[in-house]
């Protein structure tokens, strides 16, 4: 059925050049696809708070209540009445620095907050009454249905958040923008995904995103569904597609994984993955350098993929380039793959 038949009504996805450059191809340290979680909240009658950190975009569906009212993608408090505000307590899915925020009010119309503010504490287990936060965010004014893109050039490590709402309302989304920590004495000696999005991986630039969720790529565990992934539109001219992606962290690679799965007759033909060391980690490599990419040196050469399989190359399979920062994915010609690992050690 159509979103129309359904009344659903959705936002167009915002473009990278709408977003500040905190935002651009970031983690999103409060997604619960990446294992954020909801600790606890002051009020949730309208709507959960774990509905809030879910990576999907919000949608509004004109018809669709519930037994507490209207249906909203959120998190959203009752009314108060005696005074006061609501909170909510996120955990983040790994320790991390923040660089900003994403205070995502859509569809919240005559039932947003006015107002928020957003504290941070460091904390091995859940905080408690004792926990000391350090306020990250002062108070801000809020539109309804509208992005609220706060900075934060705090540079500590943070586990948790406790985000404010003034007096009460619906948040649709928070994102949380930042790297996650990588206590180098934990990865010392062994082998880790270098590429994973919880060490700090991230997506640089690609050829095309047509479908699935692409920043998928590199989170944990086996696609879902087809759209866990990257997909490309149908190529029906020459060429090939690609994706740039930023290691978390400066290391020799020894193993590489392409998993395709749920992608059947959408599967790209083959494979292959460039890699460089640029003497940096991080996203903003330069137009010059993206170019450039296809004459990186070789680290897997074209290789055959089959349909819903994960594909596993090691040994003599991966040549060996001595410590890299950035690799390019190659498929051929063009379709969907679901994760790319790449295990190695930080060099």
């Amino acid at each position: 059925m159509t979103d129309a038949a359904l009344n659903l009504e959705r936002k167009p996805l915002l473009k990278t050049d709408e977003m500040p450059d905190f935002a651009r191809n970031a983690i999103n340290l409060a997604s619960a696809g990446l294992g954020a979680r909801a600790v606890s909240a002051t009020d949730e009658f309208f709507a959960p708070l774990l509905r809030m950190l879910q990576d999907s975009n919000p949608v509004f569906i004109t018809n669709k209540y519930d037994d507490h009212g209207k249906w909203m993608d959120g998190w959203e408090s009752r009314r108060r009445r005696g005074g006061g505000h609501d909170h909510a307590i996120i955990a983040l899915a790994v320790p991390g620095t923040i660089n900003g925020f994403d205070v995502d009010t859509s569809f919240f119309t005559g039932n947003h907050p006015p107002e928020c503010r957003i504290e941070a504490c460091r904390s091995e287990g859940d905080p408690n009454d004792d926990t000391a936060w350090t306020e990250l965010v002062p108070m801000q004014d809020l539109n309804p249905d509208s992005h609220h893109f706060l900075p934060c050039d705090n540079g500590n490590v943070w586990s948790h958040l406790r985000f404010h709402i003034h007096p009460d309302g619906g948040v649709a989304r928070l994102r949380v923008f930042g790297i996650p920590y990588l206590d180098p004495a934990s990865i010392e000696g062994r082998d880790i995904d270098l590429l994973a999005t919880l060490n700090g991986g991230r997506i640089v630039a690609y050829s095309d995103a047509h479908y699935g969720t692409y920043h998928r790529l590199l989170a944990p565990g086996r696609g879902q569904n087809m759209g866990d992934g990257w997909e490309t539109r149908r190529r029906r001219g020459p060429g090939h597609d690609w994706i740039i992606l930023a290691l978390g962290v400066r290391g020799a690679v020894s193993r590489a994984i392409v998993d395709t799965a749920h992608f059947k007759g959408n599967y790209p033909d083959s494979c292959s993955i460039q890699a460089v060391d640029l003497g940096m980690i991080g996203v903003n490599i330069g137009d010059a350098a993206i170019g450039g990419s296809e004459d990186w040196p070789s680290m897997l050469s074209h290789q055959k993929l089959s349909a819903d399989t994960v594909h596993d190359f090691l040994g003599n399979q991966i040549e060996d380039l001595g410590p890299i920062t950035h690799v390019r994915l190659n498929i051929f010609p063009d379709g969907g793959v679901s994760r790319l690992r790449l295990y190695g050690r930080a060099a």
